[in-house]
């Protein structure tokens, strides 16, 4: 592997993402819109809460509005970053292949696409937990910038998954949207999760382990260290089963 080339590949990638102007301004806008949305539409009321990974089943209280501002964040993170994977996979497939031809490696290509997705990820993550400061403190605020982290980690894996196995923008972007808008923007939510009557289709979805982490770090005092885990390990076999797809599509035959 040659650090030279992946180097390459990560400047040019790089500057390719920051040509979409319009794209990095959303970046942006997106969580504070949702979080003025939030301010707007819920109400600094006390609701009883009960996570899932809590194996005692202890109800809590927390801030309704202060609740819904961590869900919505994560939902924030995790839809960017599944985008942003799809875009550095889909838009560039056909570039990459030449690439191949003129000697590059899938796999030095694929280390410099992750390390600015990665990037990515810690700048959003670090954006949307610096931004609960303005309307309340988290309990264990670290803890939830890691939970936001790992929320983009796997939902960016899940977009990189998505633009190896479809060749248009519409079906890659309509995936990410059905999948965010039942899975992070709906039934993690502990909220509905609660009132569920099948809890094994939930915990089986994406945004299970990051969002059990960031309301865990919010709002209460126990461990975290196994959901992080399962998160991270949730993400690996997107990423793995993606990376195969993509090897696939980059052989050059002989």
């Amino acid at each position: 592997m040659r650090l030279n080339y992946i180097k390459t590949g990560l400047v040019m990638t790089a500057k390719e993402v920051l040509r979409n102007r319009i794209a990095l301004i959303l970046f942006l806008l997106i969580p504070s819109l949702f979080n003025t949305l939030i301010v707007l539409t819920t109400k600094d009321r006390p609701i009883t809460l009960h996570l899932a990974s809590i194996p005692d089943g202890t109800f809590f209280k927390v801030s309704e509005r202060n609740e819904t501002l961590v869900f919505i964040a994560l939902a924030a993170a995790g839809f960017i970053a599944a985008f942003l994977g799809l875009n550095l996979i889909q838009k560039h497939i056909g570039v990459d292949r030449r690439l191949v031809l003129c000697g590059y490696r899938p796999s030095e290509l694929i280390i410099a696409k992750l390390t600015l997705l990665l990037f990515v990820i810690l700048l959003i993550g670090g954006y949307v937990t610096s931004s609960l400061l303005f309307f309340f403190q988290p309990r264990h605020f670290f803890q939830v910038f890691l939970g936001f982290i790992l929320g983009g980690y796997i939902y960016g894996c899940y977009g990189l998954l998505v633009g190896t196995i479809f060749k248009r923008e519409l079906e890659g972007i309509l995936c990410i949207i059905l999948l965010g808008n039942i899975d992070v923007g709906w039934l993690q939510n502990p909220l509905y999760y609660a009132a569920s009557q099948n809890k094994a289709i939930i915990r089986a979805l994406p945004a299970f382990f990051p969002s059990q982490t960031s309301m865990v770090a919010a709002f209460t005092d126990h461990s975290m260290s196994q959901l992080f885990m399962g998160g991270i390990v949730y993400g690996g076999t997107l990423l793995a089963t993606g990376l195969l797809i993509y090897w696939w599509k980059m052989r050059i035959k002989k």
